[in-house]
């Protein structure tokens, strides 16, 4: 996909003279649209900018009447609507449409309800991932799933992409941590998906709606599962001399029946970039460095450390270090929390890919990686979720060299097609958005497609809700597939044998 920057000119109409305005005018307070130019550019992009579009106008709503009221002004003028919650999206999802307007729902961030008793929390879609274990600390319990932008992405967000975190192999993505979500539809209704129940009758239309990219409607509220605080956790970090014994060692953990709480792997320029940044204390010398957290009760610690140690030595670990005290451990994740910050010192810019491969395949997988980066001429740090299989290659590039995007695009693309090939996916928390949305093409058939299209149909029937991204029309595949793929099938003759 070449869609890089796309125009970022001014709409013809925009400011408080565009239609659109007076409508939203009408419904809204003056503080809570955005119509100038220079308060408009902070919304262009989403955490991939390498995809840049100025919105034709942002709303920041701060009442779900308010919201209602927007979705019939957007669905009778026909106004294309891009949801957008704190912008960290790394997969363009969050991209302005040019004729379209920003609905952010940064200002409804208030916890509504805390159930201790039924370990729930009740939030608006606004309200911080982090924020939600910072405010049920004190009552031994925490939300499980922790992105490494936690501190800033938003819980509606987090469900309208599925995200993940480092914890998310032992306790599941946001889709296992979510019992209720409540949306509101172009039309303005309200519509509950789930319940606080554990179970519910019925379709399992809340899976549909987690990971929809907001293609269905807005999200106005979760009630997320709360967990108890483990009794105890340990960090044990493991260095290797090459990157391919630490990716047999993440499945061997696995097969020999050890779920950590987090499983993590990074290579030598993420190792690297990181201590830089941290100073977590991490073995800058070694090919790759597995983190692996051990939680539960206290009991059961230490005869798996024993085991993983066992294990990790087996397949070639040359040191392991288990972390004296809660203060190392915390250490020892700061590097890992950080990377991509990390790693952004190390070239003027980068690009974050999100694939999902077997964990059998690790090893195979980097070495391909490094052959891609080697064609390309560009360095690539790997550094992602080993555990659950879950690559985040990130792709080092310079957007003021011309032509060096598109380098890093087409190896993403040929990324994503390897993730393919081994049985993976192309998305594991990241979602399609802009980025993928192409390789959909790839990794579905046409009638699989068009049965997405249907689904999508029945809420939006206009294709008003963030149109343009994760689901692509029938015309999109075909010019990609004279290309690229033909139903669904790789092209790439290397990626077909390996």
């Amino acid at each position: 996909m070449n869609q890089t920057t796309t125009d970022s000119s001014p709409h013809p109409t925009n400011g408080k003279h565009d239609p659109l305005y007076k409508l939203l005018a009408d419904v809204l307070p003056g503080h809570c649209i955005v119509a100038d130019q220079d308060s408009l550019k902070p919304y262009e992009c989403d955490g991939l900018s390498g995809y840049r579009q100025m919105p034709r106008l942002v709303a920041l709503p701060e009442t779900v009447e308010q919201i209602q009221a927007i979705m019939k002004i957007c669905r009778d003028s026909n106004t294309p609507i891009v949801p957008r919650g704190a912008g960290t999206c790394l997969s363009g999802g969050a991209t302005p449409h040019p004729e379209g307007l920003v609905l952010s729902v940064a200002r409804l961030n208030k916890i509504i309800k805390i159930d201790a008793n039924n370990r729930t929390a009740t939030v608006e879609p606004g309200v911080r991932n982090l924020a939600i274990s910072q405010a049920v600390e004190d009552l031994g319990l925490y939300y499980a799933p922790d992105p490494s932008s936690q501190i800033a992405c938003t819980i509606g967000g987090n469900v309208a992409e599925n995200a993940g975190g480092v914890h998310c192999l032992k306790y599941g993505l946001t889709v296992h941590n979510v019992l209720q979500v409540k949306i509101v539809t172009l039309d303005g209704e309200i519509l509950t998906f789930g319940s606080e129940a554990l179970e519910t009758p019925g379709y399992d239309l809340l899976s549909l709606i987690i990971g929809s990219e907001g293609m269905l409607g807005m999200i106005i509220e979760v009630v997320v599962r709360l967990l108890p605080v483990p009794e105890q956790a340990i960090a044990v970090m493991a260095a290797f001399e090459n990157v391919q014994q630490a990716g047999e060692a993440v499945a061997a953990v696995i097969a020999g029946g050890i779920i950590p709480g987090g499983f993590e792997m990074m290579d030598n320029a993420a190792i690297r970039a990181a201590e830089d940044f941290v100073h977590a204390g991490y073995p800058v010398d070694a090919a790759a460095m597995l983190i692996c957290e051990l939680d539960g009760i206290a009991e059961e610690i230490e005869p798996q450390f024993e085991k993983l140690e066992t294990v990790l030595k087996k397949h070639g670990a040359s040191h392991i270090q288990r972390a004296r005290d809660e203060a190392e451990r915390i250490r020892f994740w700061s590097g890992r929390k950080n990377a991509f910050p990390a790693v952004g010192r190390l070239s003027p810019d980068y690009y974050c890919m999100d694939g999902t491969i077997p964990r059998k395949a690790l090893a195979r997988v980097l070495q391909k990686i490094e052959a891609f980066s080697t064609k390309y001429g560009l360095r690539v740090a790997n550094v992602f979720h080993a555990g659950d299989g879950n690559l985040h290659p990130l792709i080092l590039y310079d957007a003021g060299v011309e032509g060096e995007f598109d380098k890093a695009e087409a190896l993403g693309g040929e990324i994503l097609d390897l993730c393919i090939a081994v049985g993976g996916t192309i998305t594991g928390e990241h979602g399609v958005g802009l980025e993928k949305v192409d390789r959909m093409c790839v990794q579905f058939t046409d009638t699989e497609l068009e049965q997405f299209r249907a689904i999508r149909k029945t809420l939006d029937p206009e294709n008003l809700l963030n149109p343009g991204k994760a689901i692509p029309t029938l015309v999109r595949c075909a010019e990609f597939g004279k290309m690229h793929v033909h139903h669904g099938q790789l092209s790439h003759p290397e990626l077909e044998r390996f």
